[in-house]
């Protein structure tokens, strides 16, 4: 059964019952609706496979803010939160940039007015910075409660999370020469620098002796989880699973190097032509 529900506790989850988000609907649509009008406006179509890969990364978005994972990480796990938020930042991300093409983003970043900026928001050292700034400072007790007693303040931390996970993302996936992504080697070395800012947060998490985050101490116990057990599993979900993913990245891009024998930045195999006027 679907239904537009407010934000309030639910007595019970149900797979299949979902709650859906006025604003992640509109939100989602918007960028369905500029994508598709990027290509409209630079008359060129997108890939079949680079459609597939967007709109994924939309789905991917749509349910993870809501039904039952929403509700779940709302109202009842920390540790389904934390599912929420890998899916946000770690799945999503790499899936939308791998169905852009560098041509429909060239009118917007070619700006005279934001080129200067997007050179340097896109630089390696400002991506890692950002996202882990903003990471790292949403799961400090004040900031994760706040947003777990304020709809609006909640909003505001998934937008930051998804937008510095689109930065985070960037020096592996560009497609934009002009904004590249790093060199083989220098992927590496990013991909393992990426897992110890995340392992520092979860290790907080896990040796905290008290549920920091009261919000799910207070939620019906739909596992046989305590909630300060609860909290260690949401803690292990953000150390092990998020680093296994940039350790297989690592391993992706060693073999991706190996075979092609040379040095060289992924985004120099991009087809650079002008748009059309």
């Amino acid at each position: 059964m679907w239904s537009l529900a407010l934000l309030h506790p639910i007595d019970a989850i149900s797979w299949w019952r979902w709650s859906i988000h006025p604003s992640t609907v509109i939100g989602i649509a918007s960028l369905g609706a500029i994508y598709l009008w990027l290509a409209y406006r630079a008359r060129r179509d997108p890939t079949a496979g680079e459609k597939l890969f967007f709109f994924a990364g939309l789905l991917v978005m749509f349910s993870s803010l809501n039904g039952p994972i929403h509700d779940l990480s709302d109202y009842y796990l920390f540790s389904a939160h934390m599912v929420q938020h890998l899916l946000l930042t770690l799945l999503m991300p790499p899936l939308l940039l791998a169905g852009i093409p560098g041509w429909m983003l060239r009118p917007v970043t070619s700006h005279r007015f934001v080129a200067p900026v997007a050179r340097f928001l896109t630089r390696p050292a400002i991506c890692f910075t950002i996202f882990n700034l903003i990471i790292a400072g949403w799961h400090l007790p004040p900031l994760y409660n706040a947003a777990m007693a304020d709809h609006n303040i909640h909003i505001l931390e998934h937008v930051m999370m998804m937008t510095g996970a689109v930065l985070m993302w960037w020096p592996l996936m560009s497609q934009l020469p002009e904004l590249p992504r790093l060199a083989y080697p220098a992927q590496m070395l990013y991909s393992f620098l990426m897992t110890i800012p995340m392992s520092i947060v979860a290790i907080y998490i896990v040796m905290a002796d008290r549920v920091l985050y009261p919000a799910y101490s207070a939620a019906p116990r739909i596992l046989p989880l305590s909630p300060l057990e609860d909290q260690l599993l949401g803690a292990l979900i953000m150390w092990i699973p998020g680093g296994i993913i940039f350790y297989i990245i690592m391993t992706v891009v060693f073999f991706k190097w190996n075979a092609r024998g040379e040095d060289s930045t992924a985004g120099a195999q991009v087809d650079w032509k002008p748009s059309p006027a």
